[in-house]
């Protein structure tokens, strides 16, 4: 499912294509391209989500404001977000790429990824979907991606 995300994502989204509305053209077009029918079910599926997370009716706890708070995962989060995505996370935080809402929106739209394997890269394209999808974000969206994009020149020390 990941797989498909991630060629939608490059495809339409990232490229400023226009993205395909019709849910029969957009499968038979993954299917096309040699994805299984129902990763691209679960992958529209997890992209209706993401949109749904907008709805401050159905998703209460995204108002809150969260300003100096920790925030405390449980061991299913944890299982999938080891300590160093975590930690970025946490540094996204506080160069203020993700607020509260944003990273709470990111950690569900991880926890609903079929699969039992996620890296940091993964992590990095799941929160440029989440940034990328949110009205107002694009500043920080800009700015995760320069971050994880832009080449060091010279040694790092």
């Amino acid at each position: 499912m990941f797989d498909i995300l991630m060629y939608l994502f490059e495809t339409y989204i990232q490229n400023e294509a226009e993205a395909m509305v019709d849910h029969e053209l957009l499968t038979d077009e993954l299917t096309r391209a040699g994805f299984h029918q129902d990763e691209i079910y679960k992958a529209l599926n997890w992209l209706e989500k993401l949109t749904a997370l907008q709805d401050t009716d159905a998703y209460p706890y995204l108002t809150r404001v969260g300003s100096k708070s920790v925030r405390i995962y449980t061991s299913e989060e944890m299982q999938l977000l080891d300590t160093p995505s975590r930690g970025f996370i946490l540094f996204l935080e506080q160069v203020n790429v993700l607020d509260f809402t944003t990273r709470e929106m990111v950690i569900d739209r991880v926890m609903e990824l079929d699969t039992k394997y996620f890296s940091m890269d993964d992590l990095k394209w799941v929160i440029l979907m989440v940034l990328f999808n949110v009205p107002g974000k694009e500043s920080a969206y800009s700015q995760l991606e320069d971050l994880i994009f832009e080449e060091q020149e010279g040694p790092l020390h």
